[in-house]
């Protein structure tokens, strides 16, 4: 290796990489040899940090330059940018701040920011915003996730916070031992298990489910995707419609109660509610017995094959799995509780190997690995402003100020949003019914990105800031869950004039008069050997050492304990239910909730409830599904090579059955537009026996591409969300349904258009530092 060559660290959410740097430029990243499945998505991160979306000056959008905010002028989409330099931009945003503030107040700021952004204990993108936010008089925020909100708003009604839940769940360890039959809801599929955020050091789902399969665990697959479930499981696939799981679980919950095989003493002694549970499931309060011909008339599967599944279920060690997946569709409140319903029926909660998980796969350490102790972090203080918005309401937010909504048995009214900052994220590649959500983007006054690339989201803000990746800046990796640190330093100098975002807002809060607040007085390596310091502290409190600092940023991935290798999800309740009870207001199980069934909603009752999903046939004739691709993480780094690699034509692929292929005339590698009321898109065809027949399978996280020339604005990319619809779960937890949507399909005749989502947008030439006043006023134009 010569002087101009190095090789060191980097981390991610998907995992430990072994950087190449040559000539101060990253060439590649390689796998930590320690991994034993490692992702190739460290291969999109030389050619993204270096490809021709990177944001490299400071950018404002034009007709905001011109006009300034309160005209609203042009679209943002659209129109095209002028770079300026940072003291022209900084200057910009420290007059917008102040006067968004003085005029309309900190409810009229929302820090979006909802986003994995990059790895790192320090560079964490929404920590350093809501942190220098918090100093400047606070913000409107959201709470949730779109993984897995309806559980974190239902779960502790009935049985406690998911989140610790999660961290909880049985190990694979003991489910290898003790589990004789693992029926997967959504499957556990392994292209999710690359992630977990905040890194992952060693990616051990692979190894711990085949070991599973050679303990002679066997696995049923309820999904419509044949891959959701490794093919080393072998596992059995049964693929019902698109959002029957509710009805199917149902199906066999009235088998356990007619067949006398559920479990009274533990429905007795741990559960509330059970009595209006089995009167629902026979029909009494409806009228319509939930048998196991009506859930295959709702699914599509077999009745004879789901009486026989809920025999064998009762007949040995049962672990039923739920994907988050599963929730994000109409009503997905109620395959959640149903999932709990049907475990506490077979009475297995609590013993090893038995009952329920909720989120197996979601990531890479569920059920295979926790961290000891917490890491350090940086203190993001206390934000003065109390109002929230549920996390997918994005939408709702901007285009209904002063409305009322219904959350969570309370009701609640947006505030009226004039600036938007968002920071680590890309609401153009997880929000629902893009269409929507740029009608939306119109209506604040200004909105501030950070980013790395001219993602869809810069390119819909009116100031850019561009900031350094995660290989440009020094870290410390740890992941939320995982049992590993990782160090980080500096690979390359950040591109053209980006700047780690701490800088960015030191230089911020000294032009708003909250230096000493936000700085503390500390330079950025000051905190990360803060944060070191603390994780020392916590370390030695588990009884644990860890290096000096200087040693560990030489070092190597340093790999701690496992705190609890043979953990079972709730097996302390079950030994003793009096001694721990659980959060809930009866402190068992609660089948039937009082407090939801008092809170009198129409779309979520006080038990497990069967709702028809909403999006009408007449919306298309296949049901649209979309998940994570292998490729890359949600939408990071699309732009790298291993991302572009699977990529048709340059779009996303769509998995087709091949009866729906040759009932419209497509071939594998065609250009397909799929098409609903509220978008349209390009894709290339996969045509593939492992979709079920009637559903399109689109990858998620393909750059947002509209053509504004064509109707509907086709986006050509590929994103599937322009195709879904944004309506909620329920108005108890008001989450993302976006996996409910039909689409029609056809093959594109013709030239398709090229794609452009990898380029950077239009500039206008750039104006002179000294012909800007840097206060965005309407009288400004520059030629």
């Amino acid at each position: 290796m010569t002087e101009h060559q190095k090789q060191a660290l980097t981390a991610n959410h998907w995992g430990v990489g072994v950087a190449q740097v040559a000539d101060g430029r990253i060439v590649s990243v390689a796998p930590h040899p320690d991994d034993p499945s490692p992702s190739r998505i460290n291969d999109n991160i030389a050619g993204s940090l270096g490809g021709r979306a990177r944001v490299l000056r400071p950018a404002v959008r034009a007709a905001w330059l011109d006009h300034g905010p309160t005209a609203r002028a042009g679209e943002r989409g659209r129109d095209p940018f002028v770079e300026v330099s940072w003291d022209d931009a900084l200057d910009l945003v420290a007059a917008e701040m102040r006067r968004v503030r003085e005029t309309h107040g900190n409810e009229s700021l929302f820090s979006g920011s909802y986003g994995w952004s990059s790895a790192g204990r320090f560079h964490h993108a929404q920590g350093q915003l809501k942190r220098f936010l918090n100093t400047q008089g606070g913000f409107v925020r959201s709470e949730g996730n779109y993984s897995y909100n309806a559980a974190l708003v239902l779960m502790p009604h009935i049985v406690g916070p998911f989140r610790s839940h999660v961290a909880q769940a049985t190990r694979w360890s003991v489910i290898a031992e003790h589990t004789d039959l693992v029926v997967m809801f959504g499957g556990i599929a392994k292209r999710n298990t690359q992630v977990s955020d905040g890194g992952v050091a060693r990616h051990r789902m692979s190894d711990n489910l085949q070991a599973c399969a050679k303990a002679g665990v066997r696995f049923v697959n309820i999904s419509p995707l044949r891959s959701d479930a490794e093919a080393s499981l072998q596992a059995e696939w049964l693929p019902p419609r698109p959002g029957s799981d509710t009805a199917i679980m149902m199906g066999l919950a009235y088998v356990l109660l007619t067949e006398g095989l559920c479990d009274r003493g533990f429905l007795d002694k741990y559960t509330v509610g059970f009595d209006k549970v089995a009167s629902y499931l026979r029909g009494e309060s409806d009228g319509l017995p939930k048998t196991p011909e009506w859930a295959a008339a709702q699914s599509g599967l077999e009745a004879s094959r789901l009486r026989q599944l809920a025999r064998e279920m009762a007949a040995g060690r049962t672990m039923i799995s739920t994907a988050a997946g599963v929730q994000r569709a109409d009503w997905g409140e109620q395959p959640l509780w149903m999932t709990v319903t049907l475990a506490a029926m077979l009475g297995q909660i609590g013993l090893p190997g038995g009952g329920y998980t909720i989120g197996y796969g979601v990531n890479a350490n569920i059920g295979n690995v926790e961290r000891p102790f917490r890491w350090g972090s940086l203190p993001q203080g206390t934000n003065p402003v109390e109002t929230v918005i549920p996390v997918a309401m994005i939408s709702d937010l901007l285009l209904r100020p002063g409305e009322a909504y219904a959350y969570n048995g309370s009701t609640f009214r947006f505030p009226d949003i004039r600036m938007v900052w968002w920071a680590g994220g890309n609401p153009f590649h997880h929000h629902q019914d893009l269409n929507r959500l740029r009608q939306a983007f119109q209506r604040p006054e200004t909105i501030i990105v950070n980013e790395v690339n001219w993602t869809a989201t810069a390119r819909h803000a009116d100031i850019v800031l561009p900031v350094a990746a995660a290989e440009e800046r020094m870290d410390i990796g740890g992941g939320k869950s995982d049992n590993a640190l990782v160090p980080m330093p500096v690979l390359a100098q950040p591109p053209g004039e980006a700047r780690i975002e701490y800088d960015i807002y030191s230089d911020l809060a000294a032009r708003l008069g909250s230096l000493g607040a936000f700085t503390e007085g500390k330079s950025s390596e000051d905190w990360i050997r803060d944060i070191w310091s603390q994780t020392q502290a916590a370390a030695r409190a588990a009884h644990l050492d860890l290096p000096d600092f200087d040693s560990f940023l030489d070092g190597d991935v340093v790999h701690l304990t496992d705190p609890s290798p043979d953990q079972v999800f709730l097996q302390a309740y079950r030994a003793d239910p009096l001694r721990n009870p659980l959060p809930t207001p009866s402190g068992r199980i609660e089948l039937f909730s009082e407090t939801i069934a008092g809170f009198d909603l129409p779309d979520c009752k006080g038990h497990a409830t069967w709702m028809a999903p909403r999006d009408a046939a007449g919306e298309g004739d296949l049901y649209l599904l979309s998940g994570q691709p292998k490729t890359r993480l949600h939408s990071q780094l699309d732009n790298g090579a291993y991302s572009l690699s699977h990529k048709i034509a340059g779009r996303e692929p769509v998995l087709l059955h091949p009866e729906d292929a040759q009932a419209r005339g497509i071939r594998d590698g065609d250009v397909v537009e799929l098409f609903n009321a509220r978008g349209r898109c390009l894709a290339g065809a996969r045509v593939t026996d492992e979709i079920r027949q009637g559903c399109a399978f689109l990858w998620t996280g393909a750059w947002y591409d509209p053509d504004f020339e064509l109707p509907d604005h086709l986006d050509r990319h590929g994103n599937p969300n322009v195709l879904t619809h944004d309506l909620r779960t329920s108005s108890l937890s008001q989450s993302p349904a976006a996996h409910s949507a039909r689409i029609h399909l056809r093959r594109w005749d013709g030239t398709a258009p090229p794609v452009q989502a990898h380029d950077p947008p239009a500039f206008r030439n750039q104006a002179s530092s000294d012909s800007l006043d840097c206060q965005p006023t309407e009288q400004r134009h520059h030629d």
